[in-house]
């Protein structure tokens, strides 16, 4: 391989890595306030009921 084809290999895989480290930077946690993960559990149950009564 020569220096060009190195070069824009070492520059593709770098861009993919930073790209990688920027995401992971950049993500936070969610949170939920309790009445906000009431509403969340409660749809989740009745999708769950709703899932049974469909099988």
């Amino acid at each position: 391989m020569t220096f060009t084809y190195m070069l824009i290999l070492v520059v593709a895989v770098g861009s993919v890595i930073a790209g990688i480290l920027l995401i992971k930077q950049s993500a936070n946690k969610f949170e939920l306030s309790d009445e906000q993960q009431k509403k969340v559990d409660s749809r989740k149950a009745e999708q769950l009921k709703k899932d049974q009564e469909q099988e």
